[in-house]
Order: C-alpha cells, then sequence, then structure tokens
C-alpha cells in the first residue's frame, strides 16, 4: 500500500515539476516585420543637362466680353470697387495671348517621388475676388489662405479625387493652411457667401508647371532630358496637349492656340 502511495505521489511531483518547467520556458519573441521598401529617391537632376520648355498661350477669334460682377448686395464688397469688376474667366492680354492657363508635364517624367516644398503657396481674398485666379502646388505642398476683405468669406473646394472642405474666415482672420493629398487637375474653389468668386488649384505630383500671367507666357525649368507630354488647361477652353522632347541644356518652345 505504500508502495503504490510512493509510486503515486512520485508522479504527481513529477506532473507538477513538469508543469512549472513549463512555465518557466521564456516567451516566444515575435518575428520582426520585413522592413518596408525604401521609397524612390527624388532624381538629382544635374543643373548641366537640365532643360526648359517654354512658351505662350495664343487667343485667336472674337474676343469674349466678359459680364460685369454685380456685387451691389454686399456693401462691404462693391464699396472696393469704384466700378463694377468684370469675370475673369476669360483673360485676353494685350498682346493677343490667354491668362490663367495651367500648363504642366503630363507625362514623360521618372517614375518617382519628387520632394514636396515646405515653402506655401497664397491665396488671397481681396476686393471679394480670389487673387491669383489660378494657382498650382505640389501634393502635400501648404496652401496658405488669406481674408484680405472686410467682410466675412466662406472657403469651398470642390474636388473629385481629394477630400472636400467647406470653412468660414472671418474678415482679417488667421491664415488657413491647407494641403491636397493626391494629384488632380483642377480644383475648382468657391465662396459659399458670394457666388461670383471662384479660383482653380492644379495639384501636381511634380515641380513641372506653371500658371499664364499677363503677358501669356510660361516656363518650366530644370526638366531631365527626355520626352514629355505637355498640357494646357482653360476653365472655359479645356485642355491641350503637345508632345515636346528636349536634350540636356536644350530649351524648346511649345505653343498653344485657343480660339474664341
Amino acid at each position: 500500500m505504500r508502495t503504490k502511495l510512493s509510486i503515486v505521489l512520485a508522479a504527481g511531483t513529477a506532473i507538477l515539476l513538469t508543469g512549472c518547467a513549463k512555465k518557466e520556458e521564456p516567451a516566444r519573441t515575435e518575428e520582426a516585420a520585413p522592413a518596408a521598401a525604401p521609397t524612390a529617391a527624388a532624381p538629382v537632376v544635374d543643373p548641366a543637362t537640365a532643360a526648359t520648355i517654354t512658351g505662350k498661350v495664343l487667343f485667336t477669334g472674337t474676343k469674349p466680353v466678359m459680364r460685369p460682377i454685380s456685387m451691389d448686395a454686399v456693401p462691404a464688397c462693391s464699396r472696393q470697387h469704384p466700378t463694377p469688376p468684370r469675370s475673369e474667366e476669360v483673360v485676353v492680354n494685350d498682346n493677343g495671348t490667354l491668362r490663367n492657363v495651367f500648363v504642366w508635364v503630363k507625362a514623360g517624367l521618372p517614375d518617382t517621388q519628387w520632394p514636396t516644398p515646405s515653402e506655401p503657396v497664397t491665396l488671397d481674398q481681396h476686393t471679394c475676388i480670389y487673387k491669383p485666379r489660378v494657382i498650382g502646388v505640389m501634393t502635400n505642398q501648404p496652401i496658405r489662405i488669406l481674408n484680405s476683405d472686410p467682410t466675412n468669406h466662406n472657403i469651398h473646394p470642390l474636388p473629385k479625387i481629394n477630400r472636400e472642405w467647406n470653412e468660414s474666415q472671418p474678415p482679417g482672420g488667421e491664415p488657413k493652411i491647407k494641403s491636397f493629398a493626391r494629384q488632380e487637375i483642377m480644383i475648382p474653389v468657391k465662396c459659399n457667401v458670394h457666388p461670383w468668386m471662384r479660383a482653380y488649384i492644379g495639384v501636381v505630383s511634380h515641380p513641372f508647371f506653371s500658371v499664364t500671367g499677363a503677358d501669356g507666357t510660361f516656363t518650366i525649368k530644370g526638366l531631365p532630358p527626355g520626352e514629355y507630354t505637355i498640357e494646357a488647361w482653360h476653365e472655359r477652353y479645356g485642355t491641350q496637349e503637345l508632345k515636346v522632347a528636349v536634350g540636356p541644356k536644350e530649351t524648346k518652345t511649345a505653343d498653344f492656340t485657343y480660339k474664341g
């Protein structure tokens, strides 16, 4: 009887010791996750070989007469204009070129991530008009939105790819700093308080874009030598494309023509 009891006790002790031994085993560490693939570094364009594409956007046909904008319902706006301002939907310069045309490299660049500038691009609300009417930024580049008017504004971008937002801004309020994460040509911007206010933002994943000004010209510098598709966009007349090939240190001209 004692022998059997001794055997049972010995077996129990062995089980307990085995259980304790299992509890003392060091815990397994989880296998480290594989490192993410490095993002392709932005290509360094050798200044000695960088190319340039320049040109102008011409306008032919009958110059449209832009409608006057009535701001009488908002005295804070109308007081800033001795005569009623006119729509800037189509602005033909004195030299027969078009203003506010967004020109950018649509295709042909290396498939890589270009560094985003930290300095913001400014969009002002002045005399109850967005100034400038057309701007270009890189993806995630800050946009500094100002209200220089003595009245409240309501900034409302209408993107199709990026996130839509709608925020008010009081007179002299703090600048709003915004950005867009995805490439989108173009994003219209309106003011819900003043229906005549309109602007457009071109969001591009690289730095090769331009907007025509008072002389209707554009310049895109610092391009790697290669063959590119250049697109021009105008809010009324739509888009046009040109193929342009540039060699090292070469400057090529690419002129667009819109007909009214």
